[in-house]
């Protein structure tokens, strides 16, 4: 498949703690123009949700987030997983991830993690926690020594950062959740979840403008 960074401006960031959600949620973000989406391993229910979007929404990239072992990553896969995204990674994480055959996006946060990957042959990743560990400011500074890497920011993105985010170059994607207002998923408020994923995909737009 094409990267992982270029599937769209954003990655919704799942957290569902009823799987019976996951299906009805996916479809909302796919009518708004978000067909990438991460599932986070937080709760119980994660599995099943992606393996019920796997199985109902064909037009989504459903991914599992928050992969922390090497049965997390095998687990996922089974369950329809197409892409992988951890909050950090160690040597045993990253091959299993490799040997899934399932593109991944290992997380980092320091210029050592960083080059350590390169050095693996791994060039997209996950930046975590992206507001915490310098934002824009930061991934703006490893560009140019680190032109190779690609990166995916998530953590403390809004709606209103992500432009920033996006207009630099070695950004691909944001991961976030402005998205999903807890309220909106409360309630099972599909059509809001629907109009604020449709306006979080037009950033695509802007960022070529």
């Amino acid at each position: 498949m094409t990267s992982v960074l270029d599937l769209a401006p954003v990655i919704p960031v799942v957290v569902l703690d009823d799987a019976a959600d996951a299906v009805p949620l996916a479809r909302a973000l796919v009518a708004g123009g978000l067909p990438a989406i991460e599932v986070t391993l937080r709760t119980p229910a994660a599995l099943d949700a992606i393996r019920a979007i796997a199985a109902e929404v064909p037009d989504a990239m459903i991914g599992a987030g928050t992969v922390l072992t090497a049965d997390a990553v095998i687990d996922s896969a089974k369950a329809g997983a197409r892409f992988l995204v951890s909050p950090g990674w160690t040597d045993a994480l990253l091959r299993a991830m490799q040997v899934s055959g399932v593109p991944f996006l290992p997380g980092v946060s320091t210029a050592s993690e960083v080059v350590a990957l390169l050095e693996r042959g791994v060039t997209e990743m996950k930046f975590f926690p992206a507001e915490a560990a310098g934002g824009t400011a930061y991934l703006k500074s490893l560009a140019g020594p680190l032109p190779r890497a690609r990166f995916c920011p998530t953590g403390g993105i809004t709606a209103e950062s992500a432009p920033s985010y996006l207009s630099l170059p070695n950004v691909g994607c944001v991961g976030g959740t402005w998205m999903l207002p807890p309220d909106a998923l409360a309630a099972k408020d599909w059509d809001r979840v629907e109009s604020l994923a449709r306006e979080a995909s037009t950033l695509s737009l802007s960022r070529r403008s």
